[in-house]
């Protein structure tokens, strides 16, 4: 990782930027949110994708979406990756991708056992957070981690120690949950941000008492920072258009954070027609992109909502990011 803070550095500036047709009518205000889009660990396992497409050539296995972003996905394919759900379906003596979600440690286990060519692109946050809940589980704590259940991250973290691992989804699960009498320790699912947790770990506080917390920075830098982002918009815009894939959990989570701070917001795939009739009902809009998506994505919305009269342009930056992670040796 670079030298910097994860985070980079704190900034507050608007800055005008030009119309994508080139003549601004004033019409409707767009204020786009920075930071957006790809995050570091997105780009890495991109990129690994792509170097061993260049290296060795098609079919390179990805068990799982490298990430999660349908349009990413396509492409990739059409350069000749191919994605499966299991390693199961990936022939011996063949190249597989983990995705940047991370997986469980039997997973790995299987891949060798098929004798499989292993990349990991997890993505170094993730592997953080693994590392913290086997040193906690080891330690004799059961570990609370806070996400979603069904999410691919969520399983691969729970699958590092199984038995001293449990899910907790909300302040009631919290509530709910028996330790047998062993202390609690805290990790989070990445893609969620610190105000996504905090009324989870306080439940648990209150009917646990003392708890080891996650750090500020075992959350994805990423995901804070788009967050924050979208709470500046929704203090002038009414209506934020987040870009991204359903099966994006941080989308979705710039999704909430919108219509928590005020402003009505959907997320759209930044490539189907946008309807008119909702851009005609708000002044000022909002736009951001989850780190799945490309930015091609955010100029090609941009350009829709320009034809449509939003061609008044500012960026709102709450951030600058300056985070990269190291490529794995095998593609270096």
């Amino acid at each position: 990782m670079s030298s910097a803070s994860p985070k980079g550095y704190r900034v507050a500036t608007r800055e005008k930027l030009d119309s994508p047709t080139g003549n601004e009518t004033g019409r409707g205000k767009v204020l786009i949110a920075a930071p957006r889009s790809f995050c570091a660990g997105v780009d890495r396992a991109i990129e690994v994708v792509e170097r061993l497409l260049q290296q060795h050539g098609a079919p390179v296995y990805v068990r799982h979406q490298i990430v999660h972003n349908e349009h990413v996905v396509r492409r990739l394919e059409g350069l000749g990756a191919v994605f499966v759900e299991s390693e199961d379906e990936i022939p011996p003596g063949q190249i597989c991708v983990l995705s940047a979600h991370g997986v469980a440690p039997a997973v790995k286990a299987s891949c060798e056992q098929r004798g499989l060519r292993v990349i990991d692109a997890t993505c170094p946050l993730v592997s953080k957070v693994h590392a913290e809940a086997r040193r906690y589980a080891d330690s004799g704590y059961l570990v609370a981690l806070i996400g979603h259940a069904d999410h691919v991250e969520v399983i691969g973290t729970r699958g590092v120690r199984p038995d001293s691992i449990v899910v907790v989804e909300s302040p009631e699960e919290a509530r709910k949950l028996e330790t047998g009498g062993r202390p609690i320790a805290v990790v989070s699912q990445t893609t969620l941000s610190l105000d996504d947790v905090a009324a989870t770990v306080d439940a648990l506080a209150d009917q646990f008492g003392t708890l080891t917390r996650p750090h500020a920075d075992d959350i994805c830098y990423a995901t804070q920072n788009r967050q924050d982002a979208v709470k500046e918009l929704a203090k002038e815009a009414t209506l934020i258009l987040v870009i991204g894939s359903p099966t994006s959990s941080n989308a979705q989570r710039l999704v909430e954070v919108a219509r928590r701070f005020g402003a009505e917001s959907m997320l759209i795939d930044g490539e189907s027609p946008i309807d008119p009739q909702l851009v005609s009902a708000h002044t000022v809009i909002g736009l951001t992109a989850g780190a799945s998506t490309p930015e091609e994505l955010v100029q090609s919305v941009l350009e829709q909502l320009a034809r449509m009269g939003h061609d008044d342009l500012e960026e709102v930056t709450v951030a600058r990011e300056d985070v990269h992670f190291r490529l794995p040796r095998e593609v270096a």
